[in-house]
């Protein structure tokens, strides 16, 4: 209760003194270089499938679909471990100690000189990947409005997409790749902000802006104590498994995007530099889009759930574009190619919604663990749409990532109306959603 005793006294201490938009941009905090590095677990498969890895490790039939698979097999079993850690101990700790051993582990598919190798590094690889994601969600929580944390989601997928085009265009060797997970590790333990309360760097009156900033989140302060209460409201909650849903159709997509897109482009009958040439654009464009699609909803409030609908239609189109287009049409498969991440800007602001409309820090922390974990389902099971006898076209799995993304794009609507009935019986009843001391307590929309 160390936290929440300290956000009480730093309010009362400084509540006489009115605070200003300037200290509060000041105040706020980017931690979007980890999720940039994350990339880098894609792009082993991603890179691997043009430079000959399935030749190597005898990445036969579906084999390459279940390498990719089997790495969310082990992040559905690290994500309530890592979830628990990162409540019970100091959340900046278990980060740190996550990604130096990620690290460690990333390096070792240098090593994997089979492919029963490379599944054991993979899942052990997806088992320390499962808490980096949640916990940053989690930190995101603790120093942005709910206004501002869909934006900040963007920032991390849209510096993935950068991320995967510098490295895709440069092509550094693999040791310099994967060694910097390493480093990056390190760092985090000793200057990765926890929170406002334990953040290096402010004094007294610059941790009262941070911590008042977000009283209009009702969204809790920190805290180590597990509260059952908190996870029996969020599984009633039909919001949460909105999200949930939305989340696991509309990432079906993310299995062409993460490993099949070079087999597609390589199928044009491009060698493998110009395969590798064709595809450094993608990483940008991915960027431009999340970037853009994230932002919208910051400079326009109440505008999230149509930028999702609109980011699920720009991915129905990439995908209707290769399904149906003629192989003689480059231009337009690989426009399709570029693309096809449009969902990826929804995906941002659904993580935001999920944060936004789960106030109580158990309830948060309940809830992104439960989507991711539904993440992790998708994944693995979204890449055996894509059957090895179905290259490079993969005509089924793109017919199936139509029809899941317009049902997403529909349930965006669903979800728009539920928060609006929501929103009215709360008028009607005369509850009000900023109800005093809400952060500081740590008690949910419904005061549990």
């Amino acid at each position: 209760m160390a936290n929440i005793e300290k956000a009480k006294d730093i309010q009362e201490e400084h509540r006489a003194t009115p605070t200003s938009p300037g200290p509060e941009l000041e105040k706020r905090f980017a931690v979007d270089t980890v999720h940039s590095d994350e990339a880098m677990t894609v792009l082993a498969n991603y890179d691997g499938a043009i430079f000959g890895i399935r030749e190597d490790l005898e990445l036969t039939g579906n084999r390459y679909s279940m390498a990719s698979s089997i790495f969310y097999l082990g992040f559905i079993g690290g994500a309530y471990p890592a979830s628990q850690l990162a409540q019970r101990y100091p959340i900046e700790r278990v980060a740190a100690g996550l990604v130096l051993v990620w690290g460690i582990c990333l390096l070792s598919t240098a090593a994997c000189q089979s492919w029963q190798g490379l599944y054991a590094q993979r899942l052990f690889l997806g088992f320390l990947e499962a808490g980096v994601s949640p916990i940053f969600m989690l930190i995101v929580g603790q120093f942005y409005r709910k206004d501002e944390q869909a934006l900040m989601m963007g920032v991390w997928y849209s510096a993935s997409g950068a991320h995967n085009w510098f490295f895709g265009a440069m092509e550094i060797y693999v040791y310099r790749r994967r060694s910097h997970g390493y480093t990056i590790g390190l760092c985090h333990l000793f200057f990765l902000p926890p929170d406002p309360i334990r953040a290096k760097g402010f004094d007294e009156r610059e941790r009262y802006i941070a911590v008042a900033r977000l009283r209009v989140n009702n969204s809790g302060v920190r805290n180590k104590h597990f509260k059952k209460q908190q996870i029996f409201e969020l599984l009633v909650d039909e919001k949460f498994w909105l999200v949930l849903v939305m989340g696991y159709l509309s990432m079906i997509a993310a299995a062409p995007v993460n490993s099949f897109v070079p087999i597609i482009v390589a199928g044009f009958g491009f060698n493998t530099l110009n395969t590798l040439l064709l595809l450094s654009p993608a990483g940008i464009v991915a960027g431009s889009l999340i970037l853009g699609e994230t932002y919208m909803p910051y400079k326009f409030p109440r505008m999230r759930t149509y930028v999702i609908f609109v980011c699920e239609l720009t991915t129905i189109f990439a995908a209707l574009l290769l399904w149906l287009l003629p192989r003689s049409a480059l231009g337009g498969l690989l426009f399709g190619c570029y693309i096809l991440c449009g969902f990826s800007g929804g995906w941002g602001i659904l993580m935001g919604l999920s944060i936004a409309n789960a106030a109580g820090y158990t309830k948060r922390a309940a809830s992104l663990s439960g989507i991711y974990i539904g993440y992790c389902l998708v994944q693995f099971t979204g890449p055996s749409l894509f059957q090895s006898q179905d290259a490079p076209r993969y005509k089924p799995g793109f017919m199936a990532v139509v029809i899941t993304s317009a049902v997403s794009a529909l349930l965006s609507v669903v979800y728009r109306l539920v928060c609006i009935w929501d929103n009215k019986h709360r008028d009607k009843v005369g509850t009000v959603e900023a109800f005093e001391h809400a952060y500081e307590d740590d008690v949910t929309d419904k005061k549990v």
